[in-house]
């Protein structure tokens, strides 16, 4: 297995607090990896970690084959980052964002002309070339982002939170440039509150394996499979059964058994019965809602 990214026991405290605590896990070259957690959960300080802007205490991260600490303008050269927070320069139009990018990366003329080109092009934002950025609706400067970090050709993408606060239609839009972009070879960690857009996106990757969610919870990882896999271990139908203000969920091997409960049952009301999703999982883990 070609590996794109290896955490090794990493550690990271902040004022005496491990906000990421003994944390191990591998991401295959051409897949896509969901990272999961609700807020404190350390997902933002491994990314902070893998895209060298904050050094682990303890342990070891390589990211396409490099030390994150002994080589990081290595890894700077094979990485992409679609932060959660617009980066982009508002006062800036579209092209001089992907100039400025390309100059900082030593890509030279023409050969940067036609790399911002071909990815305005990809991102559907060829019109807007000569637009002021802060003119852009919050979809089309996500696009942007996407392609300033695919200028320079990176091999791994890193998107945290990138669909944050869109409408549906955009984060459709965007989740078929980032399955394309899978297709097409590329490495790609996620991590996102939504549970739909995990599921969607990890079904399947480029390498023709469905991808893996890792699951985070006060700094560990407290579970890692494909969500097939997760659904088969945890249960693959639940019954729901409310109670006045109070949700309970339990766990069937299959549909026919969560049936059966139910038929069971002298009293349905309120019971209901239907597939395990994430969500259901993640509830089940961590004791509380993505949020």
């Amino acid at each position: 297995m070609n590996t794109a990214v290896a955490l090794s026991n990493v550690v990271k405290i902040y004022d005496r607090i491990p906000v990421v605590n003994d944390l191990s896990f591998s991401i295959e070259s051409g897949e896509i990896f969901g990272l999961l957690g609700a807020n404190g959960a350390g997902k933002s300080t491994t990314i902070r970690m893998l895209i060298t802007l904050a050094k682990p205490n303890k342990g070891s991260i390589e990211v396409a084959g490099y030390n994150t600490i002994r080589f990081p303008n290595q890894v700077k050269q094979n990485i992409g980052v679609v932060l959660q927070q617009t980066s982009v320069d508002g006062e800036l139009s579209v092209w001089q964002n992907l100039e400025f990018h390309g100059r900082m990366h030593h890509i030279p003329n023409p050969e940067r002309q036609e790399r911002i080109n071909r990815w305005l092009e990809y991102v559907e934002l060829t019109h807007k070339r000569n637009d002021l950025v802060k003119t852009l609706s919050g979809g089309m400067k996500r696009r942007l982002q996407i392609a300033r970090a695919l200028l320079h050709q990176p091999r791994i993408l890193f998107l945290d939170e990138p669909t944050v606060g869109l409408d549906p239609q955009t984060r459709r839009r965007l989740w078929e440039i980032i399955q394309d972009l899978n297709n097409q070879g590329m490495t790609i960690l996620l991590t996102t509150h939504y549970m739909e857009e995990v599921e969607f996106l990890c079904q399947k990757c480029g390498n023709g394996k469905p991808g893996r969610i890792g699951i985070m919870e006060r700094g560990k990882l407290i579970e890692l499979d494909t969500l097939q896999e997760l659904r088969s271990r945890y249960g693959e139908a639940i019954a729901v059964t409310q109670k006045r203000d109070k949700i309970d969920y339990q766990f069937f091997a299959n549909t026919q058994e969560a049936n059966q409960y139910l038929e069971s049952l002298s009293d349905k009301t309120g019971v209901m019965v239907r597939d395990s999703n994430l969500e259901d999982i993640f509830v089940e883990l961590t004791g509380h809602q993505l949020n």
